[in-house]
């Protein structure tokens, strides 16, 4: 597939890309890039320097009619045992976080798609500006959480975003404002065939004496009712409306049920997590049954079909 991308076998390179601005794995086991450790091999991983590096490969890509999957930091996605054929694009350099006009417009932000809701929140409280505290209970890329509109109880992504710019699969530039990324509860209508690239944010004025108490408050009650240290998605259903997917798993009396090395949490029960300790090691399609079992037994039992926050892609083995 190297080939029809224009590189040779075992080159770093693209035809017309400098090899320094995109590195390229083959085969590699897509385990590495999800936080759920699961998953099979991607055929190519790719990972672009900048912006234009990645409309280069979006437009060599299409060219070539290969497949194109993108790929944050791996959380909310499963990958299923078979991976994934094409190339698998991930945004990890493309990371910078800034304010291109402290004086004339100072909350004003910038955030490229691969940087982590960490850093952008870091970055936001050295310049003491509010409005993404949410993001100390948001693990993951921001990209992903522009796209699902990532957030907690303090708030979520449509409460600050501007505008938001993404590639095609031809690698073609598309802008778009709040409105029309469609924002909405864990979702939005930026389409999934499309890679979002950079978000333009309105922050506000806050002292970080502010900020840094409410997120360690978000994170002491966010370590209280979580598991840790194993491998997860974080929530595995989004609340439905006026209710909890957590209770309703909980009272449906499913914690702690597993299916092969995929548990059900017996923390906090809409947490499905990899059990590492146990032989065979989990599979992707353990995970699957499980979601599938949980979410069936929820409905026989409550009458309610849960819907997931986490994506799943990838082919069967």
């Amino acid at each position: 597939m190297l080939d029809r991308l224009g590189a040779a076998p075992g080159s770093a390179g693209v035809i017309d890309i400098d090899p320094a601005l995109l590195e390229l794995r083959l085969d590699e086991p897509m385990a590495r890039h999800t936080t759920l450790r699961l998953g099979g091999p991607a055929d190519i991983w790719a990972r672009p320097a900048d912006i234009p590096t990645l409309a280069a490969l979006l437009s060599r890509c299409a060219a070539t009619q290969i497949p194109v999957h993108f790929v944050g930091s791996g959380t909310n996605l499963l990958v299923r045992d078979g991976g994934l054929r094409g190339v698998v694009i991930n945004l990890g350099r493309i990371n910078q976080v800034s304010r291109p006009d402290p004086d004339g417009q100072p909350t004003r932000v910038e955030v490229e798609a691969g940087a982590s809701t960490g850093r952008l929140l870091s970055r936001a409280t050295a310049w003491e500006l509010g409005g993404v505290e949410f993001l100390g209970g948001v693990p993951g890329s921001v990209g992903g959480g522009l796209i699902m509109n990532a957030g907690t109880y303090l708030g979520e992504f449509t409460n600050v975003v501007t505008q938001v710019r993404s590639l095609d699969l031809r690698g073609l530039e598309i802008v778009r404002d709040h409105a029309a990324c469609g924002f909405r509860y864990r979702d939005s209508d930026l389409p999934k065939h499309e890679i979002v690239v950079w978000a333009e944010l309105d922050l506000r004025p806050r002292p970080r004496a502010e900020i840094d108490a409410e997120v360690a408050a978000l994170r002491k009650r966010r370590d209280e009712r979580e598991p840790k240290k194993v491998p997860n998605n974080g929530s595995t259903f989004k609340n439905p409306t006026g209710d909890h997917a957590g209770r309703l798993i909980e009272v449906a009396g499913l914690k702690g049920t597993r299916r092969g090395g995929a548990i059900v949490s017996p923390k906090h029960a809409n947490w499905l997590v990899v059990d590492r300790g146990i032989e065979p090691a989990c599979t992707a399609a353990d995970m699957l049954q499980l979601i599938d079992f949980v979410r069936a037994e929820v409905e026989r039992v409550h009458g309610v079909r849960l819907e997931t926050e986490v994506k799943v892609i990838g082919e069967a083995p």
